[in-house]
């Protein structure tokens, strides 16, 4: 049925944000937060089960959970822009206002951690406003340009015409160089204060030539469409619609996959290659989000819930709150400002050292949401955007 009132949540998407923030914990975790190394001396045993943990977690989650949680940012808008317009609100120049505080919070959550998307996405979101008068058919179109990436597929026909030309799509890589030797080195203020630049030009170089200013809003777009289609609102139309899906992402995956591990080392152009690396595993990271979601939608369907997916949803409703708190908590315990085990922790300890960030944050959120609506972060958020209504309503 479809949602009666704006009060109400939708669960399944609480719950599937909250395995997307889940999939993010862990994934840095074993990234130690930018820190990338493994310590000396392992046994053979064990570093066979790292090598294999790393492998399966990257394979099944990396670049998925990043797609998840932003495609959820989408549908979130539409929640938003929905309710409002029921109060009879334009809501419009309110998100564009509510995309500078959260690139206020990314600002917070860069002084800490140089892998922040809140600062994309708070440029990126600003797409959703005119989209938000689009036709559903205008929005799919620009979404599968924009998946496409066309930046990508332009310096691959200009270099396949140009041979001499070079572009290594690399320029991140002398700022990450700065920011790793800080963090492997640096007290908290040093830390901090290279943050605020070469912390900052990391993230958001790495961002831009890893095909994210690109696929973040197409996907934003996707999650808009999928709130006007209640995709996530269980009826014959949207079980019909995650079947296809799921088919479909799983009939694209297989090609693209072979694509995307067999046919670089065939490429000898640099700049083709470089290029070639971001378009093809970015398509093949949407296909298999898509069958990833559809597996769990459907199994939400299935029993309105089950209940290890129920579990998480108190973790996804606090999602901003948990994004930048496991950050702090994981450069707290990696960097060598903190208890500096980025190169005395495995990738197996890694990802145990996730898993009890994330067991520590759900019981928060429980703890929280047992006395209030939102996380404290969240909170703060929805009163500064609706900083002049918040005497009269602040349902947003």
């Amino acid at each position: 049925m479809p949602i009666k009132n704006s009060g109400e949540r939708l669960e399944v998407v609480d719950a599937l944000r909250g395995f997307a923030l889940l999939a993010i914990v862990l994934l840095h975790n074993l990234e130690h937060y930018n820190i990338f190394g493994s310590p000396e001396g392992v046994s053979a045993w064990l570093s066979t089960i790292d090598r294999a943990v790393t492998d399966v977690v990257f394979f099944l989650l990396a670049g998925k959970a990043y797609a998840t949680f932003s495609l959820l940012f989408g549908f979130s808008f539409y929640i938003q822009m929905r309710n409002a317009r029921r109060r009879g609100d334009d809501f419009r120049w309110r998100f564009a206002w509510r995309m500078l505080l959260l690139a206020g919070f990314a600002q917070l959550h860069a002084l800490f951690y140089n892998g922040d998307i809140l600062l994309l996405y708070a440029v990126c979101g600003l797409v959703l406003i005119p989209a938000s008068g689009w036709s559903n058919r205008t929005v799919l179109a620009v979404a599968a340009v924009l998946m496409l990436q066309p930046y990508c597929w332009g310096k691959i026909v200009y270099a396949l015409f140009n041979p001499e030309y070079v572009d290594t799509n690399s320029l991140f890589l002398k700022y990450a160089a700065q920011a790793e030797v800080v963090g492997r080195t640096g007290n908290l203020w040093q830390t901090l204060a290279d943050n605020i630049w070469n912390g900052q030009l990391y993230s958001n170089f790495w961002q831009v030539e890893a095909g994210r200013l690109f696929q973040t809003p197409a996907l934003f777009l996707l999650g808009m469409l999928a709130g006007r289609m209640e995709l996530f609102v269980k009826s014959a139309s949207s079980r019909r619609f995650w079947r296809r899906a799921l088919v479909a992402g799983a009939v694209c995956a297989m090609p693209l996959y072979l694509l995307k591990t067999m046919v670089p080392p065939t490429i000898e152009n640099i700049t083709i290659l470089s290029y070639y690396g971001i378009a093809i595993p970015m398509l093949y990271n949407f296909a298999f989000m898509t069958v990833l979601v559809a597996m769990f939608v459907l199994a939400w369907f299935a029993a309105d819930g089950y209940r290890w997916q129920r579990f998480i949803s108190p973790y996804g409703r606090m999602s901003l709150t948990n994004y930048i708190g496991q950050s702090i908590i994981g450069v707290a315990i990696y960097y060598h400002w903190g208890l500096g085990l980025y190169d005395k922790l495995g990738a197996l300890a890694s990802l145990a050292v996730g898993v009890g960030v994330f067991m520590v944050q759900w019981w928060f959120s429980r703890y929280w949401l047992s006395a209030h609506r939102q996380g404290p972060l969240e909170w703060l958020w929805k009163r500064g955007t609706w900083l002049h209504l918040c005497g009269k309503r602040a349902a947003a």
